[in-house]
Order: structure tokens, then sequence, then C-alpha cells
């Protein structure tokens, strides 16, 4: 399946607008919010201009749509509607959207083929909050299949030459999912922000790989609807940006919070958990021992840590939630499209080999990967992590943080650079081990932020460090996310 484009009036528009003034790489949405509303920026230019980077980096198969004639139009709107001395958080700025995630008039299709035809009516609440805040949506982004992996490999959408969603810092490596588009958009420099989601780490995996910011906040934090699920227990929308301090922007104008600055380093206390920091690959060890040297430099206290039980509780609760959960919540779902798409033709039309063999293997059947290759009935197994498992391990988290009195656990969000970009990459084992880092605070319901961390000493690909806090401690751990970033510094843009 090709990547659609919306087309109307860009043959006459874009190249008219191509020489007007830009955005500056080093900016952020703030500061191209500010200068929109001060006159020196023209918002259709920034969309116009986005669109075009969006073309120039087809190669990265990020997007499934481009809505090039509904961004020009909102952003003429916005600018005919301006006010004098009104400037919302977002005037102006382009954003994306990940394809599960609802936007009226524009396919939402969860990047799967059975739901190519679906076009909702209205926007998603994350999205209507960002719109109403001055975001212009300039399209949606591809990802891993119905969001059940890691790797961002999707035949079904494809605008390059090879398929698979691309890693914005070397094209032959993999983007990271299942937010895979929007990170490789946000790595490229095409937008300065935009919106994923998250079940196991398919917010911050991505972004570690592509060298941007994001939150998966707090579960229940963020409404939920018009937005294709795989787990109500797990599942959580956050944003994604190229500065941490845009994640605050998107996450305050989400939530109404009040502003967040960034926390004092001098006085924290971060926990290195042995178990989240062994077997990392040269580039992530040496990246992530520099970054905690010059955060001890800073008057960051860490406090080395030995939890043999999170491996064994996450993995109790990680399948057995998002695989008995995933055949209700998806069902649910796809009767609230109108389409008529059942869950069993949807999974009849799965283009990754993974996923279709994961839905018609588990996911229908609701069975659990047993003993000896075997199958078993996943209802146990899920009343077990939901009344046993996943309370032990909230518990774990918080008497961890209180007997430690820890602000956050700190470590490589993945324990390798990305990898090469091909079917393989979706593999069990890859999976695993992509996920290792990010999966138990998010089987917890956790908060985590990922920031980049530094380019790979030998790779030049982005390493990237994670913040896992306690439950609804995500304005401070966005506070410290900024400020960490501040210390390390940003990481350069891919090479042209």
């Amino acid at each position: 399946m090709r990547l659609m484009f919306s087309l109307c009036g860009v043959a006459l528009t874009l190249p008219a607008l191509a020489a007007q003034p830009t955005v500056a790489a080093t900016a952020t949405a703030a500061d191209t919010a500010r200068a929109v509303c001060a006159g020196k920026l023209s918002r259709e230019v920034l969309a116009a201009q986005a669109l075009r980077r969006a073309r120039e980096a087809a190669a990265l198969n990020a997007f499934v749509t481009l809505d090039d004639a509904g961004a020009l139009q909102a952003a003429r709107a916005q600018q005919a509607g301006a006010r004098h001395g009104a400037c919302r958080p977002l005037e102006g700025v382009p954003i994306v959207v990940k394809d599960n995630i609802e936007v009226a008039g524009l396919p939402s299709t969860g990047g799967t083929p059975a739901l190519s035809g679906y076009v909702p009516q209205a926007d998603a609440p994350v999205v209507q909050r960002l719109r109403a805040a001055g975001a212009i949506v300039i399209g949606k982004t591809n990802m891993h299949e119905l969001a059940f992996g890691v790797s961002g490999w999707n035949p079904a959408f494809q605008s390059g030459p090879e398929p698979g969603v691309r890693n914005a810092y070397d094209p032959t490596r993999i983007a990271g999912g299942s937010s895979s588009g929007t990170a490789a958009a946000l790595g490229a420099r095409v937008v300065l922000a935009g919106l994923g989601t998250d079940t196991g780490g398919s917010l911050r995996i991505p972004c570690a790989f592509n060298g941007c910011a994001s939150l998966r906040p707090t579960v229940g934090r963020y409404p939920p609807q018009g937005i294709l699920p795989i787990s109500h227990t797990r599942d959580t929308a956050g944003p994604m940006a190229v500065a941490m301090s845009d994640v605050e922007l998107l996450d305050r104008v989400i939530t109404s919070a009040p502003r967040a600055t960034a926390a004092r380093l001098a006085g924290l206390r971060l926990g290195r958990v042995k178990q989240l920091v062994a077997g990392l690959d040269a580039d992530s060890q040496q990246a992530y021992d520099a970054a905690l040297q010059r955060l001890a430099r800073a008057g960051v206290t860490i406090v080395d840590l030995d939890l043999p039980q999170l491996p064994e509780l996450a993995g109790a609760v990680g399948f057995p939630v998002a695989l008995y959960e995933a055949f209700d919540d998806v069902s649910a779902y796809l009767a609230g499209t109108g389409t008529g798409v059942t869950i069993t033709s949807l999974a009849q039309q799965i283009a990754s080999a993974d996923v279709k063999a994961t839905y018609l293997g588990l996911v229908i059947p609701r069975k659990l990967p047993g003993p000896d290759n075997t199958l078993v009935d996943a209802k146990p197994a899920y009343d077990s992590a939901m009344q046993a498992a996943r309370p032990a391990l909230q518990k774990l988290y918080q008497d961890t943080f209180a007997r430690h009195r820890l602000d956050a656990l700190v470590f490589p969000t993945v324990p390798h650079v990305a990898i090469g970009a091909n079917a393989e990459a979706s593999s069990t084992a890859n999976f695993l081990a992509m996920i290792r880092n990010t999966d138990p605070g998010s089987n917890a319901g956790l908060p985590g932020v990922q920031l980049p961390m530094a380019l790979g000493a030998s790779s030049g690909l982005p390493v990237g460090l994670a913040l896992d806090g306690p439950a609804g401690s995500d304005r401070r751990l966005i506070a410290i996310g900024m400020s960490i970033q501040a210390l390390l510094g940003p990481l350069p843009a891919p090479a042209p």
C-alpha cells in the first residue's frame, strides 16, 4: 500500500512559500509560537515548509497521510482570525500525530490495511487540546502495525524505496516503535513536536533511536478516547518533541497543568538499578557512564540498587495483560468506528508477519505461550497478573522510591543502539531486548521520560537516557528531564 497524500492546491502554494523565512534548527516549538505571535513567522509558511520537509524525507516512510490542503487551510484560517496581543502556546506550530490517534477528516489506519478507509469525524481529545492551543496538524505518522511491536518494520505503508520506518540518523537502521513515524519525523526535523502512544515503550524507544524526547504519562492521566488501543491497563498517549522543554509544553496544554521549570540538579537522588544497566552495547555503556559522571559533578547522588525480582514481576504482567486485554479493547474500538471491520477481518488483512502471527495465534484465541512451545488459556495468567503480580510490582517501586528517597530511576532507554532495518528486526528476541528497560515501569503504570544522551562514539547513532518516577510525578519528572537535557546539551541534527 502506498503513502496517501492530500494534494489540493499544493502545486501552486508550496513553491511560492519555500523561499520565506524558516525556523532555525535549534528552535523549539515554544520559540516558534512566540515568533508567530510577534509577526516574525507566517503560519502558512511554517506549514508549507514542514510539508516540504516531509516530502524530502520520504525515504524514511515516516508518514501514512500528509494533509497539505487541510494544514494550509488551517494556517490561513488561523492567520485570518488572529487577534493582536492574543498568543496561544502552540500558535501556528506544525505537529504530527501517530496514526492510531484520531484526527477529524483524516484516515486513522492504525498502520493496518483494514482501517485504511476509516476517516473519523472528530479529533481525539489529546489532539483537540493541542489544536485548541494553536497547533496545526500536517499529517498522520506511520507506526508498527496496530502498535504491536517496537521495530517500526511495517510493509503496509511505504513512501520510500524500501519498507519499514527508517532511522533519521541512518536509514539502514530501524526507527523503533511503535510510535515510529513521529520519532523519525522529529529526528529529521520535519517538525518539532508530535504525539505518540505507549504500551511498553512505544514513546521512548523510537525517541531513543531518533534523538528526541518524550513522556509516557502516568496511566489514566491522558484521555484515552479516539485512540486504537491494545490494553486499557497499560496504554497511554504522550508527547514527543525535539526538546524536553516542548514535552513540558505539550503536556501542560493537554493536562492544563501549571508551567514546570527545570529542576535543580544538586541534591537529586537517582537510582541505578543493576538489572537495567547490565549487558549494554559499547556505545550505550560509554554514553551512560559519561552522563552519570556529569550528573554526579552537578551534585546528583547516584544510588546503586539491586532489584532481582523486577524482571520476574514485570514478565508476569506484560504479555498476560496486553495479549488478554487486546481482544476486548480492540473489538470495542472497532465496533465504534462504524466500518464493519471486526477483529477477525482486521487480523486477516494484517501486513506484518510478526503482528499477524500474534493476532491469529494469541490475541484472537486468547492464548499465551506455555511450556514446551504449547499454548495455554490466557485468563488464569491475566487474573494472576492483575490480582497479584501487578500490585506486587507497584509496591516494589513504591518501596524502592521511599526507602532510598529517590526522585527517579535512571537508565539507558534501550540496551543498544538502533539495529538494521529488515523483517528480522521484529523477531521475538529483538522485541524482548528492546523493551527490557521500558516495560517494567509501563506495567506498573508509572510515568517515564526519555531524552537524548549522546551520539554513540562508534556508531554515530543516538543513545537515549530514561527516567522512571513515582506514580503521579509526571511534572516533577519532566522538570528533571529538562535539567538533564540542558546539562548534556542537544544532539546535532542528522547530516543532510
